[in-house]
This record gives structure tokens, C-alpha cells and sequence, in this order.
């Protein structure tokens, strides 16, 4: 079972493509996208190409219907934002102070919703490609009232490396990241080790990264990026840690919703690897 979460991230809308140079132009590819260093410098401003991470984003471009455009027009001024190079100011976007937190690939956002509900006292942002996806999540969070979601549409490495400054999240969740099963597209997979090192880059000490696969292969390959990572410790049996040491300190629940689309896979006998790391503090 690929991606059983409708929170999966990029599934739905990235497929192998042509490269870079010839999607010039299109706001809606991406690839050959450049991590940063484990400095947090750009490396594409270098002039590095040590580890392109290629992901050719082709988003499907469903019509939204009306309501969905409605609520969109209505809402996207105020909750969301196209990815851009410019840094974000995210206390003002909320318009309060709040410990921050990055969904990576938060889909159709049932997952998004019942997180921020459930964490009132966070901040949530949910990056995403896929915008009739996007557009569910604007719906519900109007629907529902909810305060403390914000939506950036775009590659999640676009985001990390240009809009968020390090050391200032204070969580980073992927659950259900595309495993690109075929072998000849593993390039294609987020969790690389420059992005990791990416991710950990932007967490402050003692944030979190919390990642979750429904996907045998792929958990083997996160196993082995994360144990890499020098930036991060373990804190849950599958990253080497002890999680009932860390659950009561940890700045973030290592709670996650189960979704009716991973329900069904979960009652089909698909299972589930979760990681816990928390940055090293110094």
C-alpha cells in the first residue's frame, strides 16, 4: 500500500518528468531542486550540484469546483501563499507568537486539521503541491474555524532553504512522503541526506522531526539517512531511542491522526514505521 494517508504528500502529483532545462517557465514543475548545506547555505547560490534531489512536480490541474473557488477566494489572501525566495515572518502571518510547526506534504489535510485542533498552543503550516488538494484543507479551515493553519503551495525543500530561517521550528512532520519504489526514480525521494541535514538545519534545539511510511523499502532508506544525520538523536525505538524518556520533555506529542485511508490500509495488514528524532542541543 502506497501513501494509505490522504495526508501523503506527493503521490498524487509528482511523476517522472523531463529535466529542468526543459520546464523552464512552468511554475508548476520542479526539479532539480537544490538542499541546502549543513550550514544552511544555499548551495545552488554556490554553484554546487552535489546532490540534485529531482522531483519533476507535474501538479494535476483539477478544476476546483465552485465552492471550492469560493471558499478559496475568500480564504488563500489570508491563510496562504505561493512559495517565493522571500524569508517568512511567520508570527506576523499568524498575528501571535507561537511555537512553529511544518507539515511537509499535508495533501488533502485531514491530518493538518485535526492536528492544529488538537495543538491550539502551535502554529501550524502545511506545504503542498497539489492544489485541489490544497483547496479541501481551505475549505475545511474555514468550515471549521480553525486559527492556527497556514498553507505555502510549493516544493518543500523551495520552502526550507528560502523561506524558513534556521533554528526556528520547532517541529517538522512528513508522514506518508512518496517512496518512488523503482529503483532508477530513488533519487526522487525527499528524504535524502542533504535534506535531512536540511531539516535539521531549520529545527531548533530539541525540535522534533517526526516521519511516518507505510512503505517497507522506504523505511529501510529513512533508517539509514537519519542514522547518518549527526544533527539528530533518536527518540523513539525505530531511530535507536527510548520514547518513553523523551514523550514527557519533548516539545511536541508524538501523537499522529489515523486517517480513514490509513485505516483501511492498517486493517489490510500494511504496517506502519514511525520516526522521532530531536535535534542535539548544544
Amino acid at each position: 500500500m502506497d501513501a494509505v494517508n490522504d495526508a501523503a504528500n506527493h503521490t498524487a502529483e509528482s511523476v517522472p518528468g523531463p529535466r529542468s532545462a526543459d520546464l523552464a517557465g512552468d511554475g508548476d514543475h520542479r526539479d532539480g531542486i537544490e538542499p541546502a548545506g549543513r550550514d544552511g547555505v544555499d548551495l545552488a547560490a554556490r554553484g554546487n550540484r552535489l546532490y540534485p534531489r529531482v522531483t519533476s512536480f507535474r501538479s494535476r490541474r483539477g478544476a476546483l469546483t465552485p465552492q471550492q473557488q469560493q471558499s478559496w477566494e475568500r480564504m488563500w489572501p489570508r491563510i496562504g501563499r505561493d512559495v517565493s525566495d522571500e524569508k517568512l515572518d511567520a508570527d506576523a502571518w499568524f498575528g501571535r507568537t507561537a511555537p512553529l510547526i511544518v507539515e511537509i506534504g499535508c495533501g488533502t489535510g485531514t491530518a493538518t486539521a485535526a492536528m492544529a485542533q488538537a495543538e491550539p498552543e502551535f502554529n501550524l503550516i502545511g506545504v503542498e503541491v497539489y492544489k485541489p488538494g490544497v483547496a479541501q484543507l481551505v475549505q475545511r479551515v474555514e468550515r471549521e474555524q480553525i486559527e492556527n493553519i497556514r498553507i505555502l503551495r510549493g516544493d518543500a525543500v523551495d520552502v526550507l532553504e528560502h523561506m524558513i530561517a534556521p533554528e526556528s521550528l520547532t517541529g517538522v512532520r512528513v508522514f506518508f512522503p512518496d517512496p518512488w519504489p523503482k529503483a532508477r526514480h530513488h533519487k526522487r525521494r525527499l528524504l535524502q541526506p542533504p535534506t535531512l541535514a536540511l531539516i535539521a538545519s531549520r529545527l531548533r534545539p530539541g525540535g522534533v522531526l517526526h516521519v511516518a511510511t507505510d512503505h517497507a523499502d522506504y523505511a529501510e532508506h529513512i533508517a539509514e539517512v537519519g542514522a547518518g544525520e549527526s544533527q539528530l538523536i533518536g527518540m523513539n525505538e525505530a531511530t535507536g531511542g527510548d520514547s518513553a524518556r523523551y514523550l514527557e520533555t519533548a516539545p511536541i506529542g508524538f501523537e499522529r491522526p489515523i486517517t480513514k485511508f490509513e485505516g483501511k490500509g492498517l486493517r489490510a495488514g500494511s504496517a506502519i514505521t514511525e520516526f522521532i528524532w530531536g535535534k542535539i542541543e548544544s
